[in-house]
């Protein structure tokens, strides 16, 4: 259901069936298509108390029809995550898509999300289907193993999938350095067996900094 129509579009292939994408992001179609506006932070009460506590900004839409309809986003790459059974995590701001039948939620994440103004949830995608995450530049897909932790940049962390654990550490970011950051640098450390996928362009807010 899911394509790429060049690196910064998604054409979605439609019959009858739904798929829920970022607010605004819907730059053409072709057939007939309904369109819904959906909150973002997950589905049912739950998702309504969490968006309260955390103030998360996204904004969902469901469409739903027969034919094809074209997402991007401020000319972002897109790229195609398949899912099956397991939970994809990804930070809201780079989520453009997933397949209708998929449950986003949120998820406590740390300091992480208090650092960049995105309150203190990661959202999360689990079940069986397709998503599309978006990233400034080409994403990069890094293995994570036992015996190789990784560890990332909060500006240029996106999204992440497997048995990951994640801490956070005080360390040294380019941007202090260069005499840019203020506060306490910390990075994100991911052990155990999974990917992370990061982008080549931080985001251009405080990440990385308390």
């Amino acid at each position: 259901m899911f394509r790429l129509q060049s690196s910064k579009v998604l054409a979605v292939d439609m019959t009858g069936d739904a798929v829920k994408a970022k607010n605004g992001s819907m730059v053409a179609y072709d057939g007939e298509m309904a369109f819904k506006k959906l909150s973002g932070g997950g589905e049912g009460l739950r998702g309504m108390v969490t968006r309260r506590l955390t103030g998360e900004q996204m904004t969902l839409m469901e469409v739903k029809g027969h034919g094809t309809c074209f997402f991007a986003d401020r000319a972002s790459e897109i790229n195609l995550v398949g899912l099956r059974g397991d939970t994809l995590y990804v930070e809201s701001s780079n989520l453009l898509a997933t397949d209708g039948g998929l449950r986003t939620g949120t998820t406590f994440t740390g300091l992480r999300g208090a650092s960049q103004g995105n309150g203190l949830f990661t959202t999360t995608i689990e079940g069986h289907g397709q998503a599309a995450i978006m990233s400034d530049g080409p994403a990069v897909l890094l293995r994570v193993s036992p015996q190789y932790p990784l560890t990332v940049d909060p500006g240029a962390y996106v999204a992440h999938q497997g048995n990951l654990r994640q801490s956070f550490q005080s360390g040294v970011t380019f941007r202090t350095l260069m005499g840019e950051g203020g506060g306490e640098a910390f990075q994100i450390r991911f052990e155990g067996d999974g990917v992370v996928y990061v982008q080549p362009s931080e985001r251009n807010t405080i990440a990385g900094d308390v």
